[in-house]
Formats: structure tokens, C-alpha cells, sequence
């Protein structure tokens, strides 16, 4: 986002803060239900974004605009979060979408937090990234972005139906829409990353050929947060093709000590000779 949208998305992501801290976790997902909603209707619509962020028009009269739209159609406390974020400056009618549909996330997110299921559903979206990147089949289905984003939710319901919890699925469908103009893979990435700074943690993706045990998974992780000053994420991806070793990515820094990788470093190095 640009800079006046970074500010408008901050007021609307405080008055979330608010609203949260005041409702139980049942209130707060109808909520974000609401928010995503709306979201979905400003996909579909351009010329509503457009309508609501047209710097022409004030903040209190986007602001009304969306109010006799959709009172009645969303709760009060979606309409006053949607109220916040319209009364602002955007720097164009996408980062309006993309504010929306952030604020509807993070509202997910703070309903599980509230009901103590934010580390599960975390969890839960990372493994189903690493099905879908094992199912090539199934990967390119739910990546389809000709295909509409209800029929391929139905499949993904049907795949997790009493499997994952609700907020899980909820997120997936986000996801399929191609949250914040992300593939479908980058935008689980970018949830499982969003559920991880709501709990204060860094991220880290590890590599290795063989699991690690619960005892060397923690010791990684006490290891990462050392460095990083604050509680890591563990998330495990299994792949023999690296030999042995291990590989860390968190955020943009790589530690790859694979077995692979020493390989083809030798291998390039006799290949310069």
C-alpha cells in the first residue's frame, strides 16, 4: 500500500482493536464473516471501489454512501469498521479491496485468538499448503483463477469437512480469491504469516529430508528466536530430494546447510576447473 492508504488501513485496523477487546469470539467471527463479505462485493464491483475511494467525494459522504448500501445487510459492527476504513484517503480504489478483505482476516484471526484456536488454525493452513503442493492435481484445481472461487470452495469443504476448523476453511476461501492479488499458494503463505504476528512470532520455513523430532524442533526454534528476538514459528516441509542437512528461510535471510546444496556447490566448483 501506499503511504495515505498504509494510514487509512491503521485507523480501520485500530477501531478492529476496539471492537475486538469489547465482543466474545462468536461475535467478532460473524463480524469478520461481514467484513469478508463486503470484501467479495468490492471484487466484483469496480465501480462501487471506485465510488468509494473517489478522492472528489468526502469521507463522510463515502461514508453514507456505504451506509444506505448496506445497513440493514451487515452488522453494526462491520458497518462501523467499514465506516472507518471508507472515510479515508486511498491512494487507489485496489488498496480500498485489499483494506477490506486484510481487516476481514485479521477479524478471523482475532475470533480464534479469542477462542484459543489461533496456533491450531495457523497449523492447519501451513499443512494444507504442503497437500496442495504434493497434489499437482489438485494444486492447479484450487490455483484456477478462471474457475469460479464458490465451486472451488464447495471442493475445498468437501476436502476438509470435519478435518480443520471453520475459521481454517473460512481463510482458505479467502485464499482462493487470491488475497491481496497473491497466487493461491503465496496468499496461504501470507495467512500463515498473518496468524503468526498475532501471536507475536517470526516464521520459519525448514527443510529437511527426514522430520525433525519434537525435541530438535525445539531447539531450532530456541535457536531462531535468539537471533530473531522473538518466539519462531516452526513449519516443517519433508523432502528427500535434499539428502540430509537443513534448510531455514525466515522472512528474506536463507541458512541452507543441505546436503544438496553442498553437492552442487562442488559440482560447480569442478565444472569451473
Amino acid at each position: 500500500m501506499q503511504a495515505a492508504s498504509r494510514e487509512s488501513y491503521k485507523v480501520g485496523a485500530e477501531h478492529l482493536d476496539a471492537y475486538v477487546r469489547g465482543n466474545d469470539a462468536v461475535a467478532v467471527a460473524h463480524t469478520a464473516n461481514d467484513l469478508l463479505a463486503v470484501g467479495g462485493l468490492l471484487r466484483r464491483e469496480p465501480r462501487l471501489r471506485r465510488a468509494l475511494s473517489d478522492p472528489a467525494r468526502s469521507g463522510a459522504d463515502r461514508a453514507d454512501l456505504l451506509g444506505g448500501m448496506l445497513r440493514g445487510k451487515v452488522g453494526d459492527g462491520a458497518l462501523e469498521l467499514l465506516a472507518a476504513l471508507v472515510s479515508g484517503r486511498w491512494s487507489t480504489p485496489s488498496e480500498l479491496l485489499d483494506a477490506v478483505e486484510r481487516l476481514g482476516v485479521e477479524a478471523v484471526l482475532a475470533s480464534t485468538e479469542a477462542a484459543g484456536d489461533l496456533g491450531e488454525v495457523e497449523d492447519e493452513l501451513f499443512r494444507f499448503g504442503q497437500v496442495v503442493a504434493n497434489e499437482p492435481e489438485l494444486s492447479a484445481v484450487l490455483s484456477n483463477s478462471a474457475a469460479p472461487v464458490d465451486q472451488r470452495g464447495v471442493l475445498v469443504g468437501q476436502l476438509l469437512a470435519g478435518k480443520t476448523r471453520l475459521a481454517t476453511v473460512r481463510l482458505i476461501e479467502v485464499a482462493l480469491s487470491g488475497f491481496g492479488g497473491r497466487s493461491f499458494s503465496g496468499s496461504l503463505t501470507r495467512l500463515v504469516e498473518l496468524a503468526a504476528e498475532r501471536r507475536d512470532r517470526q516464521v520459519a520455513y525448514v527443510t529437511v529430508a527426514a522430520p525433525l523430532s519434537d525435541e530438535e524442533e525445539r531447539r531450532l526454534g530456541a535457536s531462531l528466536a535468539a537471533i530473531y528476538g522473538r518466539e519462531v514459528s516452526v513449519k516443517q516441509t519433508v523432502d528427500p530430494h535434499v539428502l540430509g542437512g537443513v534448510s531455514v528461510r525466515v522472512g528474506s535471510d536463507l541458512y541452507d546447510g543441505t546436503i544438496l546444496r553442498r553437492l552442487n556447490e562442488t559440482r560447480n566448483a569442478l565444472a569451473k576447473r
